[in-house]
């Protein structure tokens, strides 16, 4: 593990050496009581088959499991956790004012092919003491994962982190994600640029602009995440590394005739290297 005294090496080259980020080290667990996080965790599995349910109908579900709460203290809860009624997505990545957005450039577009349109977002993952969050960056086409980062704060380093590892892979023509504050970040969008890649992000209220990562994460929660009890961080990145193998290697998409997200994707693109 990371020591702060170690004579030889930094934090930083002890946490690139572990693979984990800075934001992961420096993390102290937040006070959350065994209530509110068990609160937490009935209203994200709620949420995910009714994403029109707001405050008042959260505090309904919650009070029919037994839980003594109010409205606010709901509404509190899903402030923290970042899911929002009316739209059917969670709106984890928050706007910033300051930052630019961009056009959406998917309306309309027929996409064929790998690499023609990459998406990403950001979800809740809950631990057992806690919680974090989790960033994916997907090709649209496929839905193969290209990348993911685990991180216990909301900072735009761990989805920099995460659009750098896809862009070893591949590069795309666009690059899809919501407006949120990491997304329009300069340290996000210049690495976009730098690529020569074209940012399209979503309609504010448009909930299916991002459908497919959506998508995305109502597999990994219902496959992965409610059947298991992460401990800690560390427990649940392994599990989830174990999972988007399976996902990508293994798991057979209807949609995709039958094949694997890594089939189609790499089958894809070596239709598009014979034509040229």
């Amino acid at each position: 593990m990371v020591e702060p005294g170690h004579a030889a090496l930094s934090i930083v080259r002890q946490c690139e050496l572990l693979d984990i980020s800075r934001s992961a080290y420096y993390y102290r667990p937040r006070e959350v009581s065994n209530d509110d996080l068990a609160c937490m965790r009935i209203m994200d599995e709620v949420f995910m088959k009714r994403p029109f349910f707001g405050a008042r109908r959260l505090r309904d579900e919650l009070r029919d499991q037994g839980f003594t709460i109010g409205r606010e203290h709901t509404a509190t809860l899903m402030r923290r956790i970042g899911i929002e009624a009316i739209y059917p997505k969670k709106r984890l990545s928050l706007a910033n004012k300051e930052n630019r957005t961009y056009p959406y450039l998917l309306r309309g577009l027929t996409i064929d092919r790998p690499d023609q349109v990459w998406c990403s977002d950001i979800t809740y993952i809950r631990l057992r003491h806690g919680y974090a969050y989790l960033v994916a960056v997907m090709d649209w086409y496929s839905r193969y994962v290209l990348s993911w980062e685990l991180s216990m704060s909301l900072e735009s380093d761990f989805c920099v982190a995460a659009l750098e590892n896809a862009l070893r892979i591949s590069t795309p023509e666009i690059f899809n994600s919501d407006q949120g504050s990491q997304y329009s970040s300069s340290a996000f969008t210049d690495v976009l640029k730098g690529a020569e890649i074209r940012i399209s992000m979503d309609g504010r209220g448009r909930a299916f602009d991002n459908i497919m990562i959506e998508r995305l994460w109502r597999t990994v929660k219902y496959e992965e995440v409610y059947l298991t009890d992460y401990p800690q961080l560390f427990t649940a990145r392994d599990r989830l590394d174990a999972y988007f193998g399976f996902y990508n290697e293994e798991r057979r998409h209807s949609s995709l005739d039958e094949q694997t997200p890594s089939a189609a994707y790499w089958a894809g693109r070596s239709r598009m290297n014979r034509a040229g």
